[in-house]
Order: C-alpha cells, then sequence, then structure tokens
C-alpha cells in the first residue's frame, strides 16, 4: 500500500501481520455495526474513536445532523456507526450513520415481524396506493396501503397525519429493503366486545376532562380520551364562532374538556362537543333591534357575501347583494379583509334557525334618496360614462357615486340605437336628462335625445294628404332621401311615388338640393311612420284640375305638365 511505500519488504510485511492481528482481536470486519466515541467536532467534521481501529474515523457533519436531527451532539457521546471499509487508499477509515441507522431499524422490524409485535409510527406523506409512515424509534420508513390504513373506506385520513399509532408488520422484503405494514390489523384486533364496555362508560351529558387532540381534518378534530377511545368534535361543534378548519384553533396533543352529545352502540362511536361547554350567545339576541345600526366585525369573506360577528360567536352574514347602493355584482374580497370592523344594520332575525341577516349599505343613506331631493325629473346634469353595454350606457354621478341607466333608443330621434353607441366611449362627459327616478329601486332613467325638439313635432297638428315643402338630400336606386323643411328627419320617397307616369318616375330627375313639393301619404306619429308621395300630389292636383275645367286633357295650368322640359332647363343651366 502507498502509506507503507518507504518502508522495506520485510518491515512493511511484519507490520501488516500486527495490524491483521490487531484487527482480528476485536473482531472487526466491514459490513457490520460498531460504537464510537466523539471525540471532536468542528463545523464540517465528527470525529470518532472506535476501538481496535488505527486511526480515527471522520464523518460529515451534515450527515450526522440530518440522520439526528434533534440531537445535539456533544463529545465523549456514543455513536452507532456503520463501518464501510477499514482503510481506502488514503489510509482513512470510512463509515456511515445514516446507514447504521436504516440498518439497527431494519434489524428492530425483523424482530417485531419475528414476535409478531406492533410498532410505533406516524404517517408522514402520502404516496401512490397508500401512505408512507415513519418508524419512531430509528425513523426507517414504511409502506401502508391504502386498504390497509382503515377498518373500513374513509373520505378523508388527513386527521391521521402525524399522529402517534401502532402499527402492524404484514411484509418484510430484507433483499429489496421494503417493509408494509398495516393499520387495519391493530384496529381490527380492538375487540367490539372490549370497544362497547368502554362505550357503557360513558353518556349524554357527560363531561370528558383532559381529552387529548390526536388529529384533525377538514370536518372536525379528534380527540384521545382516556388512553381507551377516540372521539370526534365536528366543527360545528368547536366553537359558536365560525371556524374554517380545526387547525386555527387546535395544537396536536393539546388538552381540552369535552361534552358528550351523542353516542351510536352500533358504529361503536362518541360525538363530543367543545361549545356546549359554554353559554350559547344568540341567547343574547334580545340585545338587538332589526332596523337598528351596530358595529360588525368581519371574519370570514365568500364568494356571495361575509359572516360577520356582531359579538364573539353571534354570527351574521353580510350577502354581497347588501354591500354597496351602487355597484352591481359586488366581490365582496374586494371590499373587506378578515377582522375589519364595519357599520350595519340587521335586516332579519329568525330564532328558530339561529340566522342573523344584516347590510352593509343601509348603515349610509340612500344615495339614490338623496339624488332624488337635488333633482326632479327634467333636471338637466352632467356625468361620466361609467360602462357601456350592448344597447345602453351608464352614467356615473361622483357626488353620490351612483348610476344613471341610458338606454340606446334615447340617445337619437333620428339615428339607428347601434351607431349612436358607437360615438360614445367610457370616461366621456355626458349631458343628459332626467327622465324618472325611482329610488327605492335604485332607478335612474337617462336622455340624451330629450334635450333636443323631437323632430316628429313638426307633423303634429298635420294629416294624410296635406301638402309639405321637401329638400332632396340624395338619391339611389330605390328612390329620393328627403329632409321636410322645418324637421331633421330624412324620409325615403321610393320610385313607385316618385311620378305617376312611369317615364318620369326617375330618381335622377332630382339632384340633392332641390327644393320641391310632396304630400303626406302616410302619418302615425306614435308609431313614429310617415311616408311622402310625389306621386299623390300629382293625382291630387290633377283630380283639381279635372274638377276646375271640367277637362283632363288640358294640362298647360299643371304644374308637372311639362316636369321633364323644366329639369332639362335646369340641368343645362347647371352645365353653363
Amino acid at each position: 500500500m502507498e502509506v507503507y511505500k518507504d518502508i522495506s519488504n520485510s518491515q512493511n510485511e511484519e507490520f501488516k501481520k500486527l495490524l491483521i492481528d490487531r484487527f482480528s482481536k476485536s473482531k472487526i470486519e466491514e459490513g457490520k455495526l460498531l460504537t464510537g466515541i466523539v471525540t471532536k467536532i468542528t463545523e464540517k467534521y465528527v470525529y470518532l474513536l472506535i476501538d481496535g481501529m488505527k486511526s480515527e474515523a471522520l464523518i460529515d457533519f451534515n450527515e450526522v445532523k440530518t440522520t439526528y436531527p434533534e440531537k445535539k451532539l456533544k463529545e465523549n457521546d456514543k455513536l452507532e456507526v456503520y463501518l464501510e471499509k477499514i482503510e481506502d487508499k488514503n489510509g482513512e477509515v470510512i463509515v456511515s450513520v445514516s446507514r447504521a441507522q436504516k440498518i439497527r431499524g431494519w434489524y428492530i422490524l425483523e424482530k417485531a415481524y419475528e414476535k409478531n409485535q406492533n410498532v410505533k409510527g406516524k404517517i408522514i406523506s402520502k404516496c401512490k396506493g397508500g401512505v408512507i409512515v415513519e418508524h419512531l424509534d430509528t425513523k426507517s420508513l414504511m409502506f401502508c396501503p391504502g386498504s390497509q390504513i382503515d377498518s373500513k373506506p374513509l373520505k378523508s385520513f388527513d386527521h391521521l397525519f402525524g399522529v402517534e399509532q401502532d402499527f402492524k408488520i404484514i411484509k418484510l422484503d430484507k433483499f429489496r429493503g421494503n417493509a408494509c405494514v398495516s393499520r387495519r390489523e391493530v384496529i381490527s384486533s380492538f375487540k367490539k366486545e372490549d370497544k362497547k364496555l368502554i362505550l357503557e362508560k360513558y353518556s349524554v351529558g357527560q363531561i370528558i376532562k383532559n381529552a387529548i387532540v390526536k388529529g384533525y381534518s377538514s370536518f372536525g378534530c379528534f380527540f384521545e380520551v382516556n388512553n381507551e377511545i377516540d372521539v370526534l368534535v365536528h366543527l360545528q361543534e368547536i366553537s359558536y364562532s365560525r371556524i374554517n378548519h380545526p387547525d386555527e384553533v387546535f395544537t396536536i396533543g393539546e388538552r381540552h374538556d369535552l361534552k358528550v352529545i351523542g353516542i351510536d352502540n352500533e358504529k361503536m362511536q362518541i360525538s363530543c362537543s367543545i361549545k356546549a361547554l359554554t353559554k350559547d350567545p344568540f341567547e343574547n339576541i334580545s340585545n338587538y333591534e332589526i332596523g337598528k345600526s351596530y358595529k360588525a366585525k368581519v371574519i370570514k369573506v365568500v364568494d356571495y357575501g361575509a359572516f360577520c360577528e356582531l359579538q364573539p360567536g353571534l354570527t351574521c352574514l353580510l350577502h354581497s347583494s347588501e354591500i354597496s347602493w351602487n355597484k352591481k355584482n359586488v366581490v365582496p374580497t374586494k371590499f373587506f379583509n378578515i377582522n375589519d370592523e364595519i357599520d350595519c344594520v340587521i335586516t332579519d332575525i329568525n330564532k328558530e334557525k339561529k340566522r342573523i341577516s344584516i347590510s352593509h349599505k343601509l348603515a349610509k343613506e340612500n344615495p339614490y334618496e338623496s339624488f332624488e331631493k337635488k333633482y326632479s325629473v327634467g333636471s338637466v346634469i352632467k356625468g361620466k360614462i361609467s360602462n357601456i353595454k350592448d344597447f345602453s350606457i351608464y352614467i356615473n354621478f361622483e357626488e353620490f357615486d351612483i348610476d344613471g341607466f341610458l338606454h340606446a333608443n334615447d340617445l337619437s330621434y333620428i339615428g339607428k340605437p347601434e351607431e349612436e353607441l358607437k360615438k360614445y366611449k367610457k370616461s366621456d362627459e355626458l349631458e343628459v336628462k332626467i327622465l324618472d327616478i325611482k329610488a327605492k329601486e335604485q332607478k335612474i332613467k337617462l336622455g340624451v335625445k330629450q334635450l333636443q325638439e323631437d323632430p316628429f313635432n313638426f307633423f303634429k297638428g298635420k294629416n294624410v294628404k296635406d301638402i309639405i315643402t321637401i329638400k332632396v338630400h340624395s338619391t339611389s336606386s330605390k328612390g329620393i332621401i328627403v329632409k321636410p323643411e322645418g324637421s331633421g328627419i330624412e324620409i325615403l320617397i321610393k320610385k313607385n311615388q316618385i311620378a305617376i307616369n312611369a317615364e318620369d318616375a326617375r330618381s335622377n330627375r332630382f339632384i340633392p338640393g332641390d327644393r320641391i313639393d310632396a304630400a303626406i301619404s302616410e302619418l302615425d306619429i306614435e308609431k313614429r311612420k310617415i311616408s311622402l308621395s310625389i306621386k299623390l300630389l300629382e293625382e291630387m292636383q290633377n283630380k283639381e284640375a279635372v274638377s276646375k275645367f271640367s277637362s283632363p286633357l288640358s294640362g298647360k295650368s299643371l304644374p308637372f305638365a311639362n316636369l321633364n322640359e323644366i329639369v332639362q332647363k335646369k340641368k343645362n343651366c347647371i352645365k353653363h
């Protein structure tokens, strides 16, 4: 070996014989468990003196710390190690505390398995098909299949995590180093007759002293009573105050008094309560009145509102619809935090169901009523657009922090609603007219077109066959678009209503800007329907001429007798 390279061959051989002789006497073999004494501790290494070894063994400090996280190692402490090599190429002794722990754990498990004894462990994590159990003495890891966790199917076994309990070894694979255990076997071994005798010790109404918190889940907390039986305290029986999870209240190992509220002899179960040991705060409900204001503390915020306490244990519901006067589809988390103190008004008390409903918005003045006091129907005010939807605009009035409703139909008398909506955007300031106020229903109806005179008013007092002067706005293949003088309404005179004669029934006879007369052929102001006709006017004038001159052939006095000539002259004048 390299360490003896400067020694003669004879001396080298003699030294080897002495070394081997020493090792053989102390029965030191690789692959065995040995006990050494700690001689020195540094940040990097732990020095260990093992009887029979030619030098001290060095162990990585982090390995020791990881293997024994709770142990405060000091000099002269004994430490069990696994001897991997008596001497490596550098002449150092190679040992391991982690392997020693695993091997020692395996020895203990083997003995327990041979003697059919239970082992102490605790469930530390979930895995595919079951859970991982840590052996308490050696920290060895064991596998417990899901079917072996309990004697009956469990919806959740979260309450079993971290709880010290017995397990039975049902399989050992030394070659693979796997240990399989069962909690079910332990539970099943607990005879039904014995449990029945235990249950007979307890009665409804009995007070159990110093029950130990053993575990908990989302639905309640499990207590160990007198080292003989486990009982459940349901989440609703923990406190009169609202609790989301038992871990908010309890710590494993704590002791609490319990009151027996139910015994199920068939299921061999005892139900207990903690809140039953205290006075029901609902008994103080006579101190509160519907319609009065109080302070309440927010204890939980949910999608549909918030749970609050008027006093410890006296819980009430604040529904999202009762949070704000103005905001619809309120998100409660944007309004409240846990432990916020808010003003509220009690709106309902149900003594039978022990339910209290409160309102936050009623604790403030109704802004719609304030608005109604200041403004009346017909008032003209300004606001900012807060939202635009498919057929409406919402106008916010900052002074009151409320929105008014403006339907697209009330944007213009003439324009198409969908086209008028496109003219506006959020945050635009808009002048509107109040059309209606319903403070109790929290509704304000607004209008823009009502700020101007209705162009249909032009036709009030007029009748069918009345003659009006119109101005040509544009022409198309369908006819001519005209506007009555004195009104901004655009009306289409269809092609078949331009003239009596088919030759003259042409839209290109007219140019934009022409002033002509036409007769009203249809009029319904309520339904806002108006039709105009030049043809009807011709017919009326022809009829009048026949009546006056007794001859339909005399067309000299008819304004449309030489219409083609007149139009042609106009076009020629324009060209020149």
